[in-house]
């Protein structure tokens, strides 16, 4: 990745590939520390959140002992990117109006055709060793990119120079809008003076040196220590200490919780909509962010087999959820109301096209509507209630990960649901890799999971991770990209690269690329909409100030979410000393 003002172009669909490739990495090695573990001394084993009134206590979500790794390039990194490494800037996804708030960059603006990005760097600001931080740092860092395909999960083409040492330009041979904010806010800064040692693709780091809040004090298996660092640009924060527990899982974080020995954790816990009540020193925060669906192995052309590949089927069962009892059942009230458009209706709701009805996904289950549509496409109800046509059932298998309880009890509820509209579900349960193996293979008719936002509140980020033709492969070859639904139409490829080339500011020109990915989206339904799911947090509200919550969403509230977690750090205030 020298020449570092070049680089070789790539279609902006081709960038999906690396980031899915990430993405498998990271779940598998999630697995590996899960089945793995290594062995550490007790020494912040437990204990937490009230040895010192500025420690704060965190618990990612980690069952089983940590593996040392703070490369912020490596699939198994705990804990690098965000507090201890920095992007250029954060963008915070849950505002719609979001500006890049400054980090290492200071400024960025695109010239006239969206071909080129400059960006003014942050004067002053060191290494954690003391080296003073230049634009040298991030040619290196977009060039080690270029250089190690398998490292650009955001998919970077761009052609990266430096212009002195506080300014640098990203160049494209054609307009990149889309690309911007990744380029700013989801690529870490590395030094180069250390890492051109190393290799970033394979080795461990153990005594991370980086620009950001925080610096590694202190790592076992059973828990890692950061300290705020004094030479920090914005100044040390004023949360001195973390600690990042493991412990054994979901119960185990909602026991800490009832004994009050962590102070911040993302996951479920009994009665959450009563968590002051029941324990008051601490209150939730949460945002519906990611989309739930029962995604659908929709493509007949390619390979796919079973009443799904019928789009009738895929509405009448969407019109077939109760969301209201659902959401009850099985998310304790936390989910919120979804589009079929799949554009958020709390952030994106003025991209959501006039042409797409319903605007939001009816609460009640409506089995008229699913008979009419099913009746409609030829299917018959038989005598046990169930629809037939040609000779075959109406009956559909759900494929969950062992363990995740609450999609299990979401595919209950669904079944139930479903079968008083005449449509038949169950569930099969197999293991995280089994799950994963399937989907992208093609080898499943239906998949209970989540789909993600892009680096910021725009929802072409979205139809290009999931909807994207050319980012998908016949069954029995895995998908290329994340489009595991094996959906194709040409004209809403076609709209995705119009939208990479339009400015922002082209809000007219943007939505009439939307109207065309978004009445195809919610006409064929490959990802059949089941609710918005929250990520919602349990937090010390006695012990700390400043957390994100309702009508103060500075971040995404969740200790997971590395850049988020990390604005989030840098916020909250000890309410006490001593």
């Amino acid at each position: 990745m020298n020449p570092r003002t070049s680089a070789p172009h790539r279609t902006p669909r081709a960038r999906r590939v690396r980031r899915l490739t990430r993405l498998l990495l990271a779940g598998a090695a999630a697995v590996t520390l899960l089945a793995t573990g290594c062995s550490g001394g007790a020494e912040g084993s437990g204990g937490g959140g009230g040895d010192s009134a500025s420690t704060l206590i965190a618990y990612t979500g980690q069952a089983g002992d940590y593996q040392v790794n703070f490369n912020p390039y490596s699939p198994s990194d705990i804990g690098g990117a965000g507090l201890i490494f920095e992007p250029l800037f954060f963008i915070n996804k849950t505002a719609a109006d979001a500006e890049p708030k400054p980090l290492l960059g200071t400024e960025q603006s695109w010239n006239a055709d969206g071909t080129q990005l400059s960006v003014t760097l942050r004067a002053g600001a060191t290494w954690s060793d003391g080296e003073p931080f230049t634009a040298d740092d991030v040619v290196f860092t977009f060039q080690m990119l270029l250089d190690n395909e398998s490292l650009n999960s955001t998919g970077f083409d761009g052609a990266v120079a430096k212009v002195d040492d506080t300014h640098v330009t990203f160049t494209w041979p054609e307009p990149a809008y889309t690309s911007g904010p990744d380029v700013l806010s989801s690529i870490v800064i590395v030094p180069e003076h250390l890492w051109k040692d190393i290799d970033p693709e394979a080795d461990v780091l153990e005594e991370p040196v980086g620009t950001g809040a925080y610096v590694l004090s202190d790592f076992k298996g059973q828990a890692f220590t950061l300290d705020a660092n004094p030479k920090h640009w914005g100044g040390a924060p004023k949360v001195s200490t973390v600690r990042f527990l493991a412990l054994s899982g979901n119960q185990a974080g909602a026991d800490a919780i009832a004994a009050g020995t962590i102070d911040w954790q993302t996951g479920p816990i009994p009665d959450m909509a009563n968590t002051h009540e029941n324990f008051p020193d601490y209150d939730t925060g949460s945002v519906a962010q990611n989309q739930m669906v029962l995604g659908t192995c929709a493509s007949a052309a390619l390979g796919c087999q079973g009443p799904q590949t019928d789009p009738a089927v895929r509405q009448a069962l969407f019109h077939a959820i109760d969301r209201t009892q659902l959401n009850k059942l099985a998310f304790q009230d936390t989910a919120a109301e979804i589009s079929p458009s799949m554009a958020l209706t709390s952030t994106q709701a003025d991209t959501i096209s006039a042409q797409v009805e319903p605007k939001v996904a009816p609460m009640t289950a409506q089995p008229q509507e699913a008979a009419r549509l099913l009746e409609a496409a030829g299917w018959v109800k038989g005598a046990d209630g169930i629809y037939a046509k040609d000779g075959e059932k109406l009956s559909l298998t759900i494929e969950v990960v062992t363990g995740w309880t609450d999609y299990i009890t979401a595919i209950q509820t669904i079944a139930a649901q479903a079968k008083a509209a005449g449509i038949q579900v169950e569930a099969a349960q197999s293991s995280w890799n089994e799950w994963t193996d399937k989907r992208f293979k093609g080898d499943f008719e239906l998949a209970i999971d989540s789909l993600w936002q892009g680096p910021a509140p725009d929802p072409f980020y979205l139809y290009s991770y999931f909807y994207d033709g050319r980012m998908t492969a016949p069954v029995g070859t895995k998908a290329n990209g994340n489009n595991w639904s094996r959906f194709s139409d040409p004209a809403v490829d076609a709209a995705l690269d119009a939208l990479q080339k339009l400015s922002p500011e082209d809000t007219a020109g943007r939505q009439a690329q939307f109207d065309v990915i978004q009445s195809a989206v919610a006409t064929q339904m490959p990802y059949i909409p089941v609710m918005t799911g929250s990520n919602t947090s349990v937090w010390n509200t006695a012990k700390f100030s400043g957390w994100p919550v309702d009508g103060e969403q500075y971040a995404f509230p969740a200790v997971w979410s590395d850049f988020d977690a990390a604005e989030i750090l840098k916020t909250v205030t000890p309410k006490a000393a001593g």
